[in-house]
């Protein structure tokens, strides 16, 4: 098989692991609390990627990343506490509402993540990814509301937009760690994010699940968050990150088939609408992002790029980021396309 199969192959697999996460964490939400479903989700990605380090290590001899100091600890802690909020509140979301929904709706951590970096950090926003903002951000304010009222609001719904708002933070706080190790960054969100959200459990007085569930729930924290990111990364190192981009925004897409097949749902007309505008702001977005790319290759233009590991959704929002940053001698473009342990890839062009 040629490398540029194998490298389409690792992009649609990670699309694929990640959105196979909602309707199962849905099926598992029947045995398991939401807290206690976000705390395994994420200890299962940390832990499994823990494993995939030290077996990296043995087998490589190459030059390793840098590991994270003091300096680094602000926007490190609040990673962590981040992390713990976010998953929290999308497992609560997934249990309100149908999970075709909840997959279409994490479409809108792209947009928390834009409009945090230029508020907080003052970064530039293109004039197609406000469109794909104004866009996705109208899908998101349809599947905001049943169907049947005319102004009722949908609560699950509005526990997964609080979800991404968390995870741009997130994403913003994890972009001033990016030079660092990917592999420490996944750990230390997925372990320390998963404890966190452990203790909240029992403070909250859920029940800890049988054995063959916490099992369950683990293997798909690793497979759905751990294995997507590597996945993800794999076909990066050969497409670079716009191209990959553009494979993995089926995601969200993928995640509704699947919530379709597996959990039988048939949602409302609306929520058909919000589809179709939500797959023309991708569409957008990516098609900014590929054009911007190509422009300065045939430019000769330098540029250099980082990656590291986020557990987003990934989203790892965790969350995995790739930034390719080109600089020109008159301005300055940024092109961030991450992968959050939300699962979730988002592209930011400036």
């Amino acid at each position: 098989m040629k490398t540029k199969q194998i490298a389409t192959a690792y992009a649609i697999l990670a699309a694929a692991l990640y959105a196979i996460n909602i309707p199962l964490s849905r099926l598992l939400l029947n045995h398991a609390g939401a807290t206690i479903t976000a705390a395994f989700l994420y200890l299962g990605a940390g832990i499994g990627l823990l494993i995939y380090g030290g077996i990296e290590r043995l087998a490589s001899s190459g030059k390793r990343q840098e590991r994270l100091t003091r300096k680094e600890f602000p926007y490190t802690a609040a990673m962590v506490v981040l992390d713990i909020i976010a998953p929290i509140l999308l497992m609560s979301g997934i249990t309100r509402t149908n999970s075709a929904n909840v997959s279409l709706l994490n479409n809108f951590e792209i947009v928390a993540t834009s409009i945090i970096a230029l508020v907080v950090f003052r970064e530039v926003i293109s004039r197609k990814l406000w469109l794909a903002i104004i866009m996705v951000t109208a899908a998101s304010a349809i599947l905001s509301f049943e169907g049947s009222g005319a102004f009722a609001l949908n609560e699950g719904s509005l526990l997964v937009l609080g979800a991404c708002v968390c995870w741009g933070f997130e994403n913003n706080c994890t972009k001033m760690i990016s030079n660092k190790s990917s592999t420490e960054i996944v750990v230390i969100k997925g372990c320390f994010s998963g404890m966190g959200s452990f203790i909240i459990a029992l403070a909250l007085g859920e029940r800890i699940p049988e054995a063959k569930w916490i099992a369950a729930i683990l293997f798909l924290g690793f497979v759905s968050y751990g294995l997507s990111i590597k996945f993800y990364i794999m076909a990066q190192q050969h497409f670079g990150a716009a191209k990959t981009s553009a494979y993995y925004s089926i995601a969200p897409f993928l995640g509704v088939a699947f919530s379709m097949v597996i959990l039988g749902e048939r949602p409302a007309m609306q929520f058909y609408i919000a589809m179709a505008i939500m797959a023309a702001g991708t569409a957008v977005m990516v098609k900014d992002t590929i054009s911007l790319q190509h422009t300065h290759e045939h430019e000769h233009i330098h540029t250099h790029e980082h990656r590291h590991g986020d557990l987003v959704h990934t989203h790892e929002h965790t969350h995995t980021h790739t930034h390719l940053h080109t600089h020109s001698s008159n301005s300055e473009i940024h092109t961030h396309t991450h992968n959050d342990l939300s699962g979730h890839e988002h592209t930011h062009t400036a």
